[in-house]
């Protein structure tokens, strides 16, 4: 669309009608998602309050998780409450502020938490290979240099993306998504999106790609260190393997997500938003168990809280 509506006029509200393909089946997609709500809420809730009050879970790597339940918390509530209205009573309205409010918190809570488990590589290999001076390379002053960087990179390329991508001007105002995911929003508009569309795939390729990397070499690193000592690491290479799998199910899952608004295929929407659900909803509702349950000091420390019905103090 090269044109703008009547009056020259671009549009300033939206509807978001994700799966409106299942017609009177939709509705029903209000219980598994809702359900998937309140587990995420629940799990990295209780995950976060047994690491705050337990101090044996103040060293770097529970901090870390506890981090990681912080942000699984926070971004379903970005988005899942109107995607539930939506479903249930059809209330899809979203203003154009609305929208890129929600675009930013869902982009940028998703790049944190790929920097995140570039963080949890970084305190696995100092653990691992460098365990005699841990403490010094995990003291903030030392470990920050690791922080600020990607920080910065995220919240830069994040800006740029939805600064962008609110000056355009909108033909249309049905967005076939369940959320206000970048290039759902950006292809309604009127003129050239080909920078819109040279930042997504940027921040997509320097983001969770460039972290993936990262994460892959630190952990060959760390691989090849355990297997010349010939000390048994059984717990760590396990920790290790569960991050790699996280990373690549959700990376794996983002790209496919953004490339399919880029090249012609004859994918079904619903398939298109299922996938990009699976990299936004579906970490938060499983990150507890993965980092909460596999991590043997957090499961001793739950079983404490279940037998006792507090926990004990350290």
């Amino acid at each position: 669309m090269n044109d703008l509506p009547a009056g020259n006029i671009s549009f300033t509200d939206f509807r978001l009608i994700g799966f409106y393909s299942l017609g009177e089946w939709r509705p029903f997609l209000f219980i598994p998602f809702f359900l998937m709500f309140s587990l995420a809420i629940t799990a990295n809730s209780f995950l976060i309050y047994l690491i705050k009050s337990q101090k044996s879970l103040h060293s770097p790597m529970y901090v870390l998780i506890g981090v990681m339940a912080v942000l699984d918390l926070i971004l379903p509530i970005f988005f899942v409450p109107n995607m539930l209205l939506s479903f249930l009573f059809n209330w899809s309205g979203i203003s154009l502020t609305g929208c890129l409010i929600q675009m930013f918190g869902i982009h940028f809570v998703g790049a944190f938490q790929s920097t995140l488990l570039f963080w949890m590589a970084m305190d696995r290999y100092f653990a691992i290979c460098k365990p005699l001076h841990y403490h010094k390379y995990m003291e903030m002053t030392n470990f920050s240099k690791f922080v600020f960087l990607p920080l910065i990179r995220n919240g830069f390329l994040m800006v740029t993306m939805v600064s962008l991508a609110g000056k355009l001007s909108f033909c249309g105002n049905i967005i076939d998504h369940c959320l206000c995911e970048h290039m759902a929003l950006v292809q309604l508009a009127c003129g050239d999106i080909s920078i819109n569309n040279i930042v997504g795939l940027v921040s997509a390729f320097l983001i969770p790609t460039a972290d993936f990397i990262l994460i892959t070499i630190s952990y060959v690193v760390i691989f090849s260190s355990v297997f010349r000592s010939g000390k048994s690491h059984l717990k760590a290479i396990n920790t290790c393997i569960t991050h790699i799998i996280v990373m690549t199910l959700s990376l794996t899952s983002a790209l496919i997500a953004f490339m399919s608004y880029r090249i012609r295929s004859d994918v079904p929407s619903s398939s298109r938003i299922f996938m990009s659900l699976i990299y936004v909803l579906f970490p938060s509702c499983f990150n507890p168990i993965i980092y909460g349950w596999r991590t043997k000091e957090i499961r001793q420390t739950f079983h404490k809280f279940i037998n006792n019905g507090k926990v004990l103090p350290s």
